[in-house]
């Protein structure tokens, strides 16, 4: 088995780097140094290079980050919900998803961390220092907001940068599998992100680069943050 190397080269407007979920601190400790040293190290200099170049950058960093920041495009507005003959079914019923009443002998056992991880989600998280929104950079809240501002710019393109990869990469609305089944080309960026990894995944990364080898699997390529600087030096115009 070998690779082989798409040559493609789209209009800068038609592309965008998207940071997911680069915040200031991630819960699980397994992750936070490499994160630190491929935010400050690879990601940073990587939107840099994108600003100085034209590249349009956008801050996907969930909530409550986005709302916090006067940068959020607010592009979901107050709908009118559908007749009754539309809605979705209200299933599973409340207390099973809750695991109380007669479904309390199906919860799962408490995790220690969860009371501080949602204490910090709410009142601590923000983005990382070194990758804040500057001037008029989007931010973005859910996948619907993204293929919304995607479509009033053109955007066709989408770099991923952020993490983990084994996660909100993967799992969220606005991450690679949902845009990618969007119709949008969506590219990972493979050195820009890291994911959780187990005791026995640590030293060789075996999750995140299993991640990664199935994104390729289905149709989300991966390239490195020196490709894409390489690729914008050479056919970008520095902007004034």
């Amino acid at each position: 088995m070998r690779h082989a190397e798409l040559d493609w080269w789209p209009p800068l407007d038609k592309i965008a780097l998207i940071s997911l979920d680069v915040w200031n601190y991630h819960f699980a400790r397994d992750t936070v140094a490499r994160i630190e040293d491929l935010t400050v190290n690879r990601i940073a200099p990587l939107i840099a290079a994108c600003r100085q170049h034209g590249l349009q950058v956008i801050h996907a960093p969930a909530g409550p980050v986005a709302q916090q920041h006067p940068n959020w495009v607010r592009l979901i507005p107050e709908e009118t919900p559908p007749p009754a003959h539309l809605k979705s079914p209200a299933w599973p019923p409340p207390d099973f998803r809750a695991k109380t009443g007669e479904y309390a002998q199906h919860a799962r056992p408490s995790e220690p961390q969860d009371g501080a991880r949602v204490t910090h989600c709410k009142q601590l998280r923000d983005f990382h220092p070194a990758v804040r929104p500057v001037g008029d950079e989007a931010v973005v809240l859910n996948g619907e907001e993204l293929h919304r501002l995607c479509a009033q710019r053109g955007v066709l393109f989408l770099l991923y940068v952020g993490f983990n990869t084994n996660a909100c990469i993967v799992m969220r609305d606005y991450g690679t599998y949902a845009m990618h089944q969007r119709g949008y080309e969506v590219v990972l960026i493979r050195d820009c992100t890291t994911g959780m990894e187990t005791h026995e995944t640590t030293r060789e990364l075996l999750c995140t680069r299993g991640q990664i080898a199935s994104l390729e699997q289905f149709g989300v390529y991966p390239v490195t943050a020196e490709q894409v600087a390489e690729a914008l030096g050479t056919a970008a115009r520095p902007v004034a």
